[in-house]
C-alpha cells in the first residue's frame, strides 16, 4: 500500500498582510464615519449662530438649487458698527455641484438704500449685513440668501486645523505694513496667522486689487489642501469653530449639503471673478470720502450673469 503525502499549503503572507491592511482601513473608516455622525448630530441639535448675534437678515427665498452666501471678514473685536475688511459672495449650484466665488471691491462708489452714495463697505457700517445685501441687490441685481461674518481669529484657527503643515505661497515682496508681522519675499509655508497677514496686506502697487487676488488664491489652495479623507475626523471640531467664530444664518442642512459636495470633490476647482472687472471702472476722488472706484454697473451686471450662468 502506497502512502500518499498530503501537500502542505504554503501560506501566502503577502495576501494575508493585504487582507489585514484592508480590514484595518475598513475599521478606521468606520470609526471616522461614526465620529462624523456623532459630531453632526451634536451640531444639528444646536444653532450655528453665536448667541450674541443680533443681525436681522431676510434673505431671498430659495430651494437650495442655487445659493448665494455673503461672506464678510471682520476683526471688529465686538464693535457692531465696524467696517468689513473683506466682501465676497460664495455661489453654490446643487445641480452642477459647482462653487464659485465673487470678490467685491470695497471701495466701489455705490447707491445705498436710504443713504447718500458711498463706498460699498459703508453699507455694512450703516446697517450690517442686511443693508449690505440690499445694496448689492440694488447695484448689481444679485439676490443674497445667507450671510456669514468670519472673525479673523477663527480664520487662523480653521487654517491650522485643516492644514497643520500650512500652505505654500510665493510672497512677491517683503510685507509688513499694517499686518503686525513681517513676511519675507519668496516661496514658503504659511500657517494661520501668517496666511491672514498675507491676504490682508494692501500696501503695494496693486492696493486692494492685489489683496483680492491673494484672497482668491488662498481660498482655492485651502479648498484643494483640505479636501481629503482625513478631514472627516476633524469635522466635529471644525463645526465647533464655526459656532464660536462665525456669525451666520446658514441652516445646518444647507451647510452640510454644500460641505458634502466639497468633501467628495464633486465641486471641482473654485471659479473666481472680481467685481468690477477690468475696463469697467475709473479711479476718482471725492472730497468727502477720498479715493473711490466709479463703476460701469451695466457691464458688471452682465459679467456676473455670464459668470453665474456659465455661458
Amino acid at each position: 500500500m502506497v502512502r500518499t503525502r498530503k501537500k502542505r499549503k504554503r501560506v501566502r503572507w503577502g495576501r494575508v498582510c493585504n487582507a489585514l491592511l484592508l480590514i484595518g482601513i475598513f475599521m478606521v473608516g468606520l470609526v471616522n464615519v461614526f465620529q462624523y455622525i456623532e459630531g453632526s448630530i451634536k451640531v444639528l441639535n444646536q444653532p450655528l449662530k453665536k448667541v450674541e448675534a443680533k443681525h436681522s437678515f431676510q434673505g431671498e427665498k430659495n430651494k437650495i438649487d442655487e445659493v448665494n452666501v455673503l461672506l464678510l471678514g471682520s476683526d471688529s473685536r465686538g464693535e457692531i458698527q465696524a467696517r468689513t475688511d473683506t466682501i465676497m459672495i460664495a455661489h453654490y449650484d446643487q445641480h452642477t455641484h459647482k462653487v464659485k466665488l465673487i470678490s467685491l471691491m470695497r471701495d466701489m462708489y455705490v447707491s445705498i438704500p436710504e443713504h447718500k452714495p458711498q463706498k460699498l463697505n459703508s453699507a455694512y457700517t450703516y446697517g450690517g449685513p442686511k443693508l449690505l445685501k440690499e445694496t448689492i441687490k440694488e447695484n448689481f441685481g444679485l439676490d443674497i440668501h445667507y450671510y456669514a461674518i468670519v472673525d479673523f481669529k477663527g480664520f487662523e484657527k480653521a487654517v491650522d486645523l485643516l492644514v497643520p503643515n500650512g500652505i505654500e505661497v510665493d510672497v512677491p515682496y517683503d510685507m509688513s505694513s499694517g499686518i503686525g508681522m513681517k513676511l519675507e519675499k519668496g516661496k514658503q509655508q504659511l500657517h494661520g496667522k501668517e496666511l491672514l497677514g498675507y491676504v490682508r496686506f494692501r500696501h503695494d502697487r496693486l492696493s486692494d486689487f492685489g489683496r483680492v487676488q491673494r484672497q482668491q488664491e488662498v481660498i482655492s489652495k485651502l479648498k484643494e489642501k483640505a479636501v481629503s479623507p482625513h478631514i472627516v475626523v476633524k469635522l466635529p471640531e471644525l463645526l465647533g469653530l464655526l459656532k464660536t467664530y462665525i456669525d451666520t444664518n446658514i441652516d445646518t442642512y444647507t451647510l452640510l449639503t454644500i460641505g458634502k459636495d466639497i468633501l467628495t470633490k464633486k465641486s471641482g476647482d473654485i471659479e473666481t471673478i472680481r467685481i468690477p472687472e477690468d475696463g469697467s471702472f475709473q479711479n476718482k476722488r471725492h472730497e468727502e470720502i477720498g479715493e473711490v472706484l466709479e463703476v460701469d454697473f451695466h457691464q458688471n451686471k452682465e459679467a456676473l450673469k455670464k459668470f453665474l450662468g456659465g455661458e
